[in-house]
Formats: structure tokens, sequence, C-alpha cells
């Protein structure tokens, strides 16, 4: 697929809220860390909602059901039903679906989201690799989840078993920190069998097609944290995003970002939802650089140079235009740590 390669965030004169008709809000790390809502979450998407924005919450977790989710976006204050909840369980039960007979049984590694979704697909959860699975299907199953559980998807997967992955995040954020996610899990089994899992979720296309059946989004906005699932997603989509500086990803991932990982906008926060998203100038030409706000950035030939003053964020747009034109397809490999220092990033 051909795409023009993106150098630099984009403005919009009307607040994200009123340009896209459909908020893909990506859920760890965007409205909650640990179980607890982010600052400024609540009320920038109840606003955005009020406005006539559709929230349709898109999560590669496929540990809860849509129903568990739903609930506990609705005790933060974010009034929400669970058809307003896509996980990546239900885009790889999907998957399963169109490759198995029906009513077929799947070997579960992982939480109640996977056994919800299969289910609701026609097929049959089961616990052993002895009861005879068309497929294993793998998703993150929380902290608790028992050692032997890998040991029983090798058994199955060593038979010539399909292997299904609801997705492959390497980590999830929580409130104490960064913890090992599914992928890390995935990694386990990769490693003991030497097998590959058809994968479901961000950034690959089941979990766009997914998402896009079940909201009939017509002009969608995917809003996340992560540029390896959601902004990458976005770009196999060929839809616009926002990246939100709430989780994993910090200002030297994003100016060293390739092409598939750079979105179309950027905020610190949901608040972003609601704004409008100032215009970066300049044409990279080696003389003017790029201006946002009261901020200039340039490539030198060894680091990226920052001048003036302002909002951090404004500095931080202006950085991705250098950084991104510099880099090309590549991803710019120049040194930004005295950059994002002055901005306090």
């Amino acid at each position: 697929m051909s795409r023009s390669v993106r150098t630099r965030p984009e403005g919009s004169g009307r607040g994200l809220s009123e340009a896209y008709d459909t908020a893909l809000l990506d859920l760890d790390g965007v409205v909650y860390a640990g179980g607890k809502a982010i600052a400024h979450a609540v009320d920038s998407l109840t606003t955005a909602h009020a406005g006539g924005m559709r929230l349709a919450y898109v999560t590669n977790n496929a540990l809860r059901t849509p129903d568990a989710v739903a609930e506990h976006l609705t005790e933060l204050g974010i009034p929400t039903g669970a058809d307003d909840v896509i996980t990546s369980a239900q885009a790889v039960a999907r998957l399963i679906a169109e490759q198995v007979p029906s009513g077929a049984r799947v070997l579960v590694i992982g939480g109640d989201g996977l056994r919800v979704a299969l289910r609701e697909r026609g097929l049959e959860p089961v616990e052993s690799a002895e009861d005879d699975p068309a497929a294993v299907v793998q998703g993150f199953g929380g902290p608790e989840l028992p050692w032997g559980r890998f040991a029983e998807a090798c058994y199955a997967i060593s038979r010539g078993v399909p292997w299904y992955a609801s997705n492959t995040d390497l980590t999830i954020p929580g409130a104490r920190g960064i913890a090992p996610g599914n992928g890390a899990a995935v990694e386990v089994v990769r490693i003991a069998t030497g097998a590959d899992p058809q994968v479901a979720g961000k950034p690959l296309p089941p979990m766009h097609r997914e998402t896009i059946l079940r909201t009939g989004a017509q002009r969608p906005l995917v809003v996340g944290d992560r540029l390896d699932t959601d902004i990458e997603g976005a770009f196999n989509g060929e839809v616009d995003s926002l990246l939100v500086l709430t989780g994993v990803t910090d200002g030297a991932r994003l100016l060293a970002a390739q092409p598939r990982h750079r979105p179309t906008y950027v905020d610190a926060d949901l608040r972003g939802l609601l704004t409008g998203q100032p215009e970066v100038t300049g044409e990279g030409d080696g003389s003017g650089g790029f201006r946002c706000g009261g901020w200039k950035a340039t490539a030198g030939e060894e680091r990226l140079e920052l001048e003036g003053d302002g909002a951090a964020l404004d500095g931080l747009r202006a950085l991705c235009a250098a950084a991104w034109t510099a880099g090309g397809e590549a991803g710019c490999e120049l040194d930004s740590g005295k950059a994002l220092a002055r901005l306090g990033l």
C-alpha cells in the first residue's frame, strides 16, 4: 500500500470531537491506569459525548468481558454499555470462527473475556489439550494465570493444533508501573514450540475490522498511547489518530518513530479531544526550521535543536516535524535529549 510519509503532526481548526464522529479509544494508559481514571479523562469524555461524538472503547486486553469493562467505566463516571466495548477477544473469536467448524472446541489460555467471546461465535471453550480442541487461543490472563496453562497450550500446538493470539503487546501499564503483557506470555509458548500464532489484535487488520463492524464509524479517530498498536493500527486502517502521552510512549520514542508509528495529532491527555490542534509551519529547508506556538525546531548534524518559549506540547510538535522530516522512512536517529529536557519531557 503506497502512502505519503507523514512529516509533521497536523493542525485542526475545530475540536477533534467535532471533526470526527467516533473516538476509538484505547483503555489502559488512555482512560485509566491500574483501574483508576487518568486525570481529565472522565470530564473530557463526558464533554465529547455530550457534543455528539460516539465513544467506543477498543482494547487489546482480552481478560475482561465487555460487560465488565462497561461496568468499570460506568463506575469511573463514564456511562458505558457493553456494546460500546470492543476487545481483542472478540476479534480473535471471529477470526477463529471463520477457520474452524461451527461448535468446535477451542483451548483457552486466558480469562473470561476469551470464553465469552468464543461462545458468542458458537464455539466451545475447553481447558485441556486432551479435550480434542480444533484451535488454541491465548489472551492476557492477568498476573495470577498459572504457568501450567502455557504448558497446556504447548501440548496442543506441538500436536499440530492451530494457535491464535488475541494480541502481542509485550507490556501493560498498571498502578505500580509497567508489567508483562500478553505478548510476553506468547513469547513463552513461541520459544517452547517454535510455532507462530495468528494474531487478531491491534495493530493488525482483524481488530480494525471488528471495530468498524461493531461501531459503524464513518469518520473514526483512533485514540491511544502506544505507537506499535494504537497508532500503527490506525495507519493500517488508513484512519487518523491522536496520541496521548499518559501511557507508555514518551517524547524520545515519538521523535524516533517510523512512518507507521506517527500519529496525526499529539496531545498531553484526553483534553485533546475537545480542542483544536495548533498548526506546525515551516519547510525544513535548513534555514527557518519548523515552528509551533513560540517554538522553533531544527535538525542539526548530530542533534535536534530547539529555541523559543511557550507550551511544552507545542515544542514537542515542532520537534516531531523536524525529526520526522530528517528521519524520512527510516526514523530519526538524532539526539533529542537536550531538546526534550528543555520542555520538561
